[in-house]
């Protein structure tokens, strides 16, 4: 009920605030796991994209978020769960893959932080290791616009990316590198896209 109420809030916000325009929704299927990425424009990616995303996300955020109390309750509320940065955290793993069996969404960002292509960094291997472990599709998501007040912004969903293919438990890094580059040229697509 507490999310279904700060869902409704939020979402509420995000179309006065930010006057958000989806575009391809329909290529988020109603059922089944899948692994949904983004672009990192703003530290409102998140929120928005839970609000604006008819099906549950579970997004993972760095854990530094968690230190404030009332960000931590919101955040719990909206599916939103901490990951350490700068390496490998067996936990949030774990809880990623138990999202994905349970035939849900997982929201990553593979640019790992605000900006990352645009600071000329290499996008991290996190949704590739996923998607090619566990064999779910990937929808990536273009975010245009700034993220200032009654500035529109537009969220363009792709087809989802298939890389059963790969599919292995332990893929090598050539192949991880590949699949992040394939992930995240979509998503760059789809941020250039007129919509």
């Amino acid at each position: 009920m507490v999310r279904k109420i700060v869902h409704s809030l939020l979402y509420l916000f995000c179309i006065i605030v930010f006057r958000v325009k989806k575009v391809g929704e329909k290529n988020v299927p109603k059922q089944g796991a899948y692994i949904m990425c983004a672009n990192h424009v703003s530290n409102w990616d998140p929120p928005i994209l839970v609000a604006a995303t008819k099906r549950k996300l579970y997004v993972m955020a760095k854990a530094e978020l968690f230190k404030n109390n009332f960000i931590k309750w919101i955040a719990k509320e909206c599916c939103v769960f901490p990951v350490k940065r700068g390496k490998m955290d067996m936990e949030a793993m774990k809880f990623s893959l138990k999202i994905l069996k349970e035939g849900e969404i997982l929201m990553l960002f593979p640019e790992g932080t605000r900006k990352g292509m645009e600071k000329n960094g290499k996008a991290q291997n996190g949704a590739a290791f996923m998607a090619l472990r566990t064999g779910v599709p990937v929808i990536p998501v273009g975010i245009q616009g700034e993220m200032k007040p009654f500035h529109k912004v537009k969220l363009n969903y792709g087809k989802p990316l298939d890389f059963t293919k790969y599919q292995t438990n332990k893929p090598e890094k050539e192949l991880l590198d590949k699949v992040s580059k394939e992930i995240m040229d979509n998503i760059i697509m789809l941020t250039k896209e007129e919509i």
